[in-house]
């Protein structure tokens, strides 16, 4: 059933957006949720939270005019609860049924979409190069992108096509100008973009390893090899090849404070290496990523931060909010780190998740080799990024 053809509830029926939903989750609060979605929706990707309880009944449950007490026992009736659904319909009925009930519920405004939507900026308060760092938060994928801005100029590093408004209008915001918008790789989770924002006369940037996978616009871009420089007011920006993740991974170091690593190196991970050439080229990329991590990574000063283009939920934020942590930390903490190849190569390995939603088709996408409209794109990617080797047995005790 589209969500445009739910029946309209008879009982009014209170919305929350989703920034104040996630506010409430960040507060501590006990958050009750109802996700009406179908099973395999749900299992796919749903909000979570130490203190968020979830469950799924699915909107078809509701529908018949006398709803089944069993289906209504599944909710709790001595709290809050908030139902929501892909897009806002189904919840909005959902919830306005169980108010008929005596429940006490609201809906999400705008669904998962709603919640796909939010993106937050925080500053990086430990980075101690010129100007200012921001990382930006997906919460829904675990996205982050960099802004770095100084003496009127701003750099964007894996920035979203889904906000490339965003981009541009805190430029504006800051007083600044947006003058690079840079890669780390070619993504297989999200829609880069840095094509949208070159179309916006920013400079975009990829990878020169990158090109030869089939880029078809890389004629149009800049190209940043190993060692290059780029300029923003008094920071510099530069590109360090770190292959593994994908034969293009190119890191970029952040005025010598902190290293965008991309899918390279998590704050809790490291990167999987199946997504460029599946299980048969797995085991060549990730000992090509040991040699990137071993050699271009943790030969960094200890104090270097790291802040890669994903986190999970296994991910412990800083102090500051931000998913960064210094390469001596992570060394420290991190036991895939301190393992000789063939142990590391094993590791990785033996327990991948499963591959991100729709990424042929993102990829291809990101590739220039598919073209899709802006609500295309932002439903392909909607979903975990599982970019990651799997977490569980990556840390330390």
């Amino acid at each position: 059933m589209n969500a445009d053809d739910f029946p309209t509830p008879d009982v009014d029926v209170e919305s929350v957006d989703p920034e104040t939903l996630k506010d409430r989750i960040d507060a501590g609060e006990d958050v009750m949720l109802l996700d009406a979605r179908m099973q395999s929706d749900y299992e796919e990707w749903h909000i979570d939270g130490e203190n968020v309880t979830s469950i799924n009944v699915p909107y078809f449950e509701f529908l018949e005019d006398d709803i089944d007490e069993d289906v209504l026992a599944k909710v709790p009736d001595d709290r809050e609860v908030t139902v929501l659904c892909a897009k806002g319909g189904a919840s909005e009925f959902v919830a306005g049924t169980l108010a008929e009930h005596g429940y006490d519920v609201n809906h999400l405004e705008d669904g998962m979409n709603g919640w796909a939507s939010i993106y937050e900026a925080v500053e990086v308060e430990r980075y101690d190069g010129a100007g200012t760092l921001l990382q930006y938060q997906r919460p829904s994928s675990g996205c982050l992108g960099y802004l770095l801005y100084d003496d009127g100029e701003a750099a964007i590093i894996d920035p979203l096509r889904a906000f490339t408004d965003r981009y541009l209008d805190d430029a504006d915001d800051l007083g600044v100008g947006l003058k690079y918008a840079l890669d780390t790789h070619v993504h297989a989770d999200h829609i880069s973009g840095v094509r949208d924002l070159d179309d916006e006369d920013v400079e975009g940037i990829i990878p020169e390893a990158a090109v030869d996978r089939g880029v078809t616009y890389a004629d149009e871009l800049t190209t940043a090899a190993d060692g290059d420089t780029f300029q923003v007011g008094d920071a510099t920006i530069e590109a360090v090849y770190t292959p593994g993740h994908t034969t293009g991974m190119t890191s970029y170091l952040v005025d010598d404070s902190l290293l965008a690593t991309g899918d390279g190196l998590f704050v809790e991970s490291v990167a999987r290496p199946d997504l460029e050439e599946g299980d048969e080229g797995a085991p060549e990329a990730a000992s090509m990523l040991y040699e990137s991590l071993q050699e271009r990574v943790l030969t960094l000063p200890d104090d270097t931060l790291i802040g890669g283009a994903h986190f999970s939920d296994a991910a412990e934020p800083a102090d500051d909010g931000t998913y960064t942590a210094p390469v001596g930390e992570l060394v420290a903490e991190m036991d895939a780190l301190t393992m000789d190849e063939d142990e590391f190569v094993d590791l990785i390995l033996s327990d991948m998740p499963p591959r991100p939603a729709n990424y042929e088709d993102i990829i291809a996408t990101n590739l220039g080799q598919n073209a899709v409209g802006d609500e295309e794109a932002f439903t392909l990617e909607l979903g975990p990024n599982n970019c990651a080797a799997s977490q569980d047995s990556l840390a330390g005790d």
